[in-house]
This record gives structure tokens, C-alpha cells and sequence, in this order.
């Protein structure tokens, strides 16, 4: 038995002695919680000081051509997993000392919490042991490399991204090249795609290159500078090829540029698919699935990340959620979505040069998915809310509208439709509504446009002070007989509800420093409430085809409206207040306000018999759906700086009159701007003015003038020499052969800047000339060329003309 009992007592004192440590740290974990949190968040703070301290060395180091030591970048790796660690973030930020207590009622879940705290306690413990480096963090290189492989997403399965490689491939195989821009908006795979390019030229089948350089740009102007001049000086002539991640302004200048377009549909489909796993086909999962992947329109950042979040998710009560809120513009899954994509594509909107143009960039989301925004329009609106102050007229306005408008699209935050209209992205929509109703309280904003509302919810509009809303391109019937009074709302966008009928007095009442009021397409308005004349701040009222609108409340202590727009309605009296000049026709009245302080009008009639302009005015006229040759319209030609001429009728019998009575009138050189859109019987002028009708014509815009074979078709019988012309514009004529003819009267185009053709089928080339001698210099100031689906086009001209000042020439489907 003794013999028995000191073999158990051998056998089982190792176990006892490891049972009785196990149940001891059980024991002491729990019972020392607190003291250990306390512990594990000094020790962090301690370690994350060390790291900085680190870097803070290796910064002067890497400047004198010195790397971390192995043991060194070992050691910042193993803190960099340390930091990311779910559990330790949780520490660090979430998790206070009283823990214990709302753990204290699964003590299951509060032991294993307080062994959590105490192992990471111990590795804090032990890396911060680890970062004594004797010999110091820095040295020099013993094996420089040539490149450095750097882990990215592949794209060997999307054609889109791996034709833009294959462009880059080439032009970077070309000895002439210096530089080539990559560009497009956020999450759209600019990052992926040059990561790519990176790790093909890392393979020894490509050694074009004696070093490859990837650089992180910052967004600080004077160290971003400061950088690249000593990584000049520090590789010198063995610098080949860099690869600079966010070239975030145009100074970094480039030779050439590669724009990264969105995924088309099939791509889309199987990135999401490949994120989401196999439950994106399952049979009640699919459908949803492919609705989900369509709005995230081709962005694959948010294909990748919306897929991820959905995978593994069987029920389709979830991928139902996830779809409706896409459709709403709202972060799916709050954190992770805003994070992975809002963020980064937010950036753009951050590094904007000034909050007026954020401002402006956030009206955008107030319009649909998919809206084509008219870009006149656009610039109204701004006008309007007073996001463009200090310009004193149309023509100052519109530039620095346009000048914005090209700032957007530079940052990808806007896409140019056509030349009169712009596109949001669904995805940079989504980040803007998202921006204006949670993160921008000066532009706060309730967005229901497009969504298919029947009615307004009962004190939807008092919950919040906002500042724009848009019930836009809804099915909305009747409005709310009572709102609570929304005294910061200066914009309501209510157009393209086409069965409403009524708007109640006491709901307009409530918007008390309104705007923008724009009851657009609202076709069953018959009349407005009494209170209009309360909206005193009202600056921009739009009626455009309002059919059955017939009557106007008094709009005389409106003294602070600019735009009034009313075409295609059927007024027929006009309202109190007005000043004494009127002129009345058969059917229409239309007073000249002198109150109104209008930079534009626009009133469309069924002829120019019934349209009347304030004589004494300059500013910018559109003249909409008319017969413009029923009388003399030189008046029109005296009394503005700019001319729309859309869709109306005997144009080419107006400018015959217009020359055959030129020696009476002489020439209009208040005219700087002629617009012309789908003017589609025109035939040509017949007769020859004998001097420049319009010699100061800026820009010459046309589109859809199916006859038309060559703008010169339009300028020799004006006599126009287009000597101040600084911007042509081309859509959609199918006619044209020639851009422009130079001969005997028109020499040269000395202040032409722009140069845009879009959609015309059969023109060959721009430049024809009509004799052997020509100018040196036709375009000497010529900046920037965009030519688009131009199949027939062979060559810019037969002779070779010289663009010393040309910065930036665009093409796209055009075969020379």
C-alpha cells in the first residue's frame, strides 16, 4: 500500500501542481480585472509612444538613404498586428473600468474577459520589452531592391481594369514618354490597378526599369514638395519609373492621362459574386443579389465591400434590407460601409478648395439617380441660394458656375453628360446625401427624390432644421394641409410631381426664408396660395410647364427675385404690384417688373408676337419653342449679351432679315454668346452681310442642325470673323463636313481656347482651307481639344497647323 501510494503521489504531482496553476490564474484573472485594465492601457500608451519614437528616427534615416534594421521592422510589424487586434482596439477605446460590473452577471463571460486583458497585457509587456535596439534603429541598405512586391486585389478576371493595364504597359515601353496620369473617382480602382502595374514590372520578365518607386503623396503642398526633391537627389540618374499613390492635384503634370472607368455590368456581377460566395445564387438570393451589385454601379470598392458584408447571409430578409437601403442612400451597415467607402470617396469631397463649392457639389444629391442635371440650371440654383455672390451679371455668373463645374469634374465628383448637362455617380450620390444629412449642418439637407412617394409624412419636415429639401419626381397628389414652420429651408425642389394639384397656403407658409422654389413640370397647378407674397426672401421661382397654371398671387414685395421662369404655362393674367410697362396681345400679358432684379428670363409663346423683353436689360435671353421670323427681332439683338435659340422655328429666314436690313441697324455688338439647339428646318441664309454682324461673339454653341454642313455655312453670309471667338462647341450635327472654313473672311482664329465636337456621324475634319496661303499661326491660343464618336473624322486638317499653347486633347470613338 505505501509503495501503491508514492507511486500515485510521483503520478500525480505534475497534474496537481498544473491544475493548482490553472485554477490559480483562473482565480487571480478575474479577481485582479481592474488593476489590469488599468495596467494593459498604460502599457499601450507606453508602447505606442515607443513606435512613434521609432518612426520619429527612421524618418531623418530613410532622408540619407538609410533603412530599419531587420530586428527593427520586425519589431514595428509584430505592434502593427498588436494594434489591429480587434480585442486590443476594444480595450483601448471601448471598454471602461466599470466592465466588471455589467459583466458581473455571466461570470462565463467575465472570466474569459479577464483572461483576454490578461494575455494582452502580457505580449504589451513583452513587446515593449523587446524595443531596447542597442545598436540603434537605422542603417545602411545592404541589399537594395530594385522593386518591392505590394499585395493588391487581381484583375486578371476584369477586361476593363486589364485593358488598362495593357495601355499603361505600352505607353510606359515608349522612350518619349515622362509621365502618365491615372485618374477617376474614389473606389473606382485607381490604387488596385497601379498596385498591378507595380507587381508585373517586379517580375524578372520585365526589367525595363532599374528601380521602381512607389511614393504616398501627402496632401500637404509644402512637404509633399520638400519630399520629392530630396528622392530626386537621393536616387539622382538611377531613378526610371515612380509610382505615386493619390496625385491628388494638378500640379504633379502629366504628359498623358488614363482615365478608370466604372465596371460594365457582367464585370460587376462577378466581382460581387466572388465577394459574396455562393450564397448570390441561391435561388431567392440571386435576383436581390444582381439588384444590389446594379447599384452599386460598377464602383468596385463598393462592390467589394456591400458583397463581403452579405456574405454567408441565407436570409433574404437581410439582402431585402441591404437592397432597400442602398435605394435610400443610407450606409448599409453602419460603421463598416462608411469606413470601407463613404470615407475614402468622402476624401474628395474634403481636399474641395472651399466650403462655397462643397455647398455646391451637395445640391447635386438633391436630384435623382441617374438625372441628367441641365447645367444652366445648376448655376441658377447656386445663383439663387447666394453661393455666388459678388457677380454682377449672367455672363460673370455662368463662368464661375462653369469653372466650378469643371472643378467637380476634375475630381471626379461630377460626369459631363452632354454640353448642357452633368451626372452624378449613384455611388458619389449616395456619399453626398449621406454627407448633407448627417455631417454638414450648413447644408443639411431631406432628400426623397425619385423614390416614389404618394404623400409627405406627418412631421417629416419638423424634425430637423434643414436647409434644402427635395420631394422632386415623386407621384405626390396632395401636400400637407399643416407643417410645422421651417424657418431654414431656403431651397424646395418639388418639380416633376406631375398629379399634384394643389399647393395649401398654410404649407407654404411655413418656409419662411425660402429661395428656391421650383414647381417644375407640376402639370394639374392650377393657381398658387395667397401667402406668396410673405416668401420675401424668394429669389428664384421656376414654372416651367405648369399647363393648367393660369393665374399668379401679387409677386410685388418680391424685390429680391432673379429668376423667374414660366414657359410652356397658361397664364393669361399676371399679378398686382407690377410696374406700369406692359404689353398685351390676344392672348398673353407680360409685365416688365421693375422690382425684379432678373439676371435671366425665359418665356416661351407660340410665336415672337407674344414674347416681350425688357428693352433697357443686358443679360441672357432664351428664346423657347418660337416662330422667331413672323417679324423684325433686331431689338432682341440690341438688348443682350446672350441668345438660346431652342427648338425654334425659321431661324435661317430670321438672319436673312437680319442682313437684308444691316446697313439700318448695323452691327450687335452687345452679342457675345449664341446658343442654338435642334433648330431642325434650317435650309441657309441667302443673303451676304458686308461686315461682321457680331464682332464680338464669344461662344458659339450648336446642336442638332441636321443641314448644317460647315459652321462657316452660318458665319459668311453674318460677315463674322470670328476674331474674339474663344469657345466652339459641336453636337449632334449630322450634317457637318468641316468644322470651320478658312478662306477670305475668316483668317485665323487668334483667341480660340476650346474646341469641343460630340456625335457629329460625318465630319472628316475640322480645318479646310479655301486657299494655298494661311496664317503661321491659326490657333495660337488654342488650350484644349474634345472630340467624341466622331466615326468619319480622318485628321485635325490636311496642313499642318501649329498649337504652341494646347494643354489638353481628348478622344474618344474616333477612328484617326
Amino acid at each position: 500500500m505505501e509503495v501503491l501510494s508514492s507511486v500515485l503521489g510521483v503520478l500525480l504531482a505534475e497534474p496537481c501542481r498544473a491544475l493548482f496553476t490553472f485554477l490559480r490564474a483562473k482565480i487571480k484573472n478575474p479577481f485582479y480585472f481592474n488593476a489590469n485594465l488599468r495596467a494593459l492601457h498604460k502599457d499601450i500608451e507606453d508602447l505606442m509612444e515607443r513606435r512613434d519614437e521609432v518612426n520619429e528616427h527612421l524618418e531623418p534615416a530613410a532622408k540619407v538613404g538609410q533603412t530599419a534594421l531587420p530586428q527593427v521592422r520586425q519589431w514595428l510589424r509584430r505592434v502593427e498586428r498588436f494594434e489591429s487586434e480587434p480585442q486590443v482596439r476594444c480595450f483601448r477605446g471601448e471598454l471602461d473600468l466599470s466592465a466588471r460590473n455589467r459583466a458581473s452577471s455571466c461570470c462565463l463571460h467575465f472570466s474569459r474577459l479577464s483572461n483576454q486583458v490578461a494575455y494582452w497585457l502580457n505580449e504589451a509587456r513583452r513587446l515593449r520589452g523587446d524595443a531596447k535596439f542597442l545598436e540603434g534603429v537605422a542603417g545602411p541598405d545592404p541589399f537594395p531592391v530594385r522593386s518591392e512586391y505590394i499585395p493588391a486585389p487581381t484583375i486578371d478576371d476584369q477586361a476593363t481594369a486589364s485593358r488598362n493595364m495593357a495601355k499603361v504597359m505600352n505607353m510606359l515601353s515608349r522612350e518619349d514618354m515622362k509621365r502618365i496620369g491615372i485618374w477617376g473617382m474614389g473606389g473606382v480602382g485607381k490604387t488596385t490597378l497601379v498596385k498591378n502595374i507595380n507587381n508585373k514590372l517586379t517580375s524578372p520578365s520585365h526589367d525595363s526599369f532599374s528601380i521602381i518607386i512607389w511614393i504616398t503623396v501627402s496632401n500637404k503642398t509644402q512637404e509633399t514638395e520638400s519630399e520629392l526633391k530630396k528622392v530626386q537627389k537621393l536616387i539622382a540618374d538611377r531613378l526610371k519609373l515612380t509610382l505615386t499613390e493619390e496625385a491628388w492635384r494638378q500640379g504633379l503634370m502629366t504628359e498623358v492621362t488614363l482615365k478608370v472607368e466604372v465596371l460594365n455590368e457582367e464585370e460587376a456581377w462577378r466581382l460581387f459574386y466572388k465577394s459574396a460566395g455562393e450564397v448570390a445564387i441561391l435561388g431567392d438570393v440571386e435576383p436581390l443579389a444582381k439588384a444590389i451589385t446594379k447599384e452599386c454601379a460598377g464602383l468596385p470598392l463598393a462592390i467589394v465591400v456591400v458583397g463581403a458584408s452579405l456574405k454567408g447571409k441565407r436570409m433574404v430578409e437581410l439582402w431585402k434590407d441591404a437592397l432597400n437601403a442602398l435605394c435610400r442612400s443610407e450606409p448599409l451597415i453602419r460603421g463598416r460601409i462608411e469606413d470601407k467607402v463613404y470615407n475614402p470617396i468622402k476624401w474628395s469631397y474634403d481636399v474641395l478648395p472651399n466650403q462655397c463649392i462643397k455647398s455646391c457639389f451637395l445640391f447635386c444629391c438633391l436630384f435623382p439617380e441617374d438625372f441628367k442635371i441641365d447645367v444652366d440650371k445648376l448655376v441658377m440654383y447656386w445663383l439663387a441660394e447666394g453661393l455666388l455672390e459678388g457677380h454682377q451679371d449672367i455672363e460673370e455668373v455662368m463662368h464661375r458656375g462653369m469653372t466650378i463645374i469643371e472643378i467637380l469634374q476634375d475630381c471626379s465628383l461630377l460626369e459631363q453628360d452632354n454640353r448642357s448637362a452633368v451626372k452624378i455617380h449613384d455611388v458619389i450620390r449616395d456619399v453626398s446625401v449621406w454627407i448633407s444629412s448627417s455631417l454638414e449642418k450648413e447644408c443639411k439637407s431631406l432628400v426623397r427624390s425619385g423614390i416614389g412617394l404618394s404623400q409627405i409624412r406627418e412631421g417629416e419636415l419638423s424634425a430637423e432644421s434643414y436647409k434644402r429639401v427635395s420631394f422632386m419626381d415623386n407621384q405626390i397628389r396632395e401636400l400637407p394641409n399643416v407643417v410645422a414652420e421651417c424657418p431654414t429651408v431656403s431651397t424646395l425642389l418639388l418639380k416633376l410631381n406631375k398629379e399634384m394639384v394643389e399647393i395649401p397656403d398654410q404649407f407654404l407658409a411655413a418656409f419662411t426664408s425660402l429661395k428656391i422654389l421650383d414647381l417644375n413640370d407640376c402639370y394639374l397647378i392650377k393657381s398658387l396660395p395667397p401667402c406668396f407674397d410673405q416668401l420675401v426672401e424668394l429669389r428664384a421661382l421656376v414654372l416651367h410647364y405648369c399647363k393648367h397654371l393660369e393665374t399668379l398671387p401679387p409677386l410685388g414685395a418680391l424685390a429680391k427675385l432673379q429668376v423667374f421662369a414660366c414657359s410652356e404655362s397658361n397664364i393669361v393674367t399676371l399679378p398686382q404690384g407690377s410696374s406700369a410697362c406692359t404689353v398685351e396681345t390676344s392672348n398673353t400679358l407680360v409685365h416688365r417688373m421693375k422690382e425684379f432684379k432678373k439676371f435671366k428670363l425665359s418665356i416661351g409663346f407660340p410665336s415672337s408676337n407674344h414674347f416681350f423683353l425688357a428693352r433697357e436689360s443686358k443679360k441672357n435671353e432664351i428664346l423657347w419653342g418660337i416662330r422667331v421670323w413672323g417679324e423684325r427681332m433686331e431689338w432682341l439683338f440690341v438688348n443682350t449679351t446672350s441668345i438660346n435659340f431652342h427648338i425654334c422655328e425659321g431661324l435661317d429666314i430670321m438672319f436673312d432679315k437680319l442682313v437684308a436690313n444691316s446697313d439700318e441697324v448695323g452691327c450687335f455688338d452687345t452679342v457675345q454668346i449664341i446658343y442654338i439647339y435642334s433648330c431642325t428646318d434650317w435650309v441657309g441664309i441667302r443673303n451676304n452681310a458686308k461686315f461682321d454682324m457680331l464682332p464680338n461673339l464669344e461662344d458659339i454653341s450648336l446642336f442638332n442642325l441636321t443641314r448644317l454642313s460647315c459652321i462657316s455655312d452660318l458665319a459668311l453670309p453674318l460677315g463674322l470673323k470670328f476674331s474674339r471667338l474663344r469657345c466652339i462647341y459641336v453636337e449632334s450635327c449630322d450634317e457637318l463636313k468641316y468644322l470651320i472654313s478658312l478662306g477670305t473672311t475668316i483668317l485665323s482664329l487668334v483667341k480660340l481656347e476650346t474646341i469641343q465636337v460630340y456625335y457629329c456621324t460625318q465630319v472628316e475634319e475640322l480645318l479646310k482651307f479655301d486657299q494655298s496661303s494661311y496664317p503661321d499661326s491659326v490657333f495660337p491660343n488654342l488650350k484644349k481639344i474634345k472630340l467624341s464618336n466622331c466615326p468619319m473624322l480622318r485628321l485635325l486638317s490636311e496642313e499642318n497647323v501649329a498649337c504652341p499653347c494646347l494643354e489638353n486633347v481628348y478622344v474618344q470613338n474616333c477612328p484617326f
